[in-house]
C-alpha cells in the first residue's frame, strides 16, 4: 500500500477517535438532547 495511502487511513482513526471523546463531552453537557443537538446542526451546515 502507498504511504500517503495508510496516512490518510491513520488520520481518519485519529479523527473518529477525536470525534468520539467529544462527543462525550456534549453527552456529558445535554444528556440525551446531544443527538438531537448534533442532528439540527448536521442538517444545518
Amino acid at each position: 500500500m502507498e504511504k500517503r495511502a495508510i496516512d490518510l487511513a491513520k488520520q481518519i482513526i485519529e479523527l473518529d477517535l477525536q470525534r468520539d471523546a467529544i462527543f462525550e463531552q456534549l453527552l456529558a453537557l445535554l444528556g440525551d438532547r446531544a443527538y438531537e443537538i448534533l442532528r439540527h446542526m448536521q442538517n444545518k451546515y
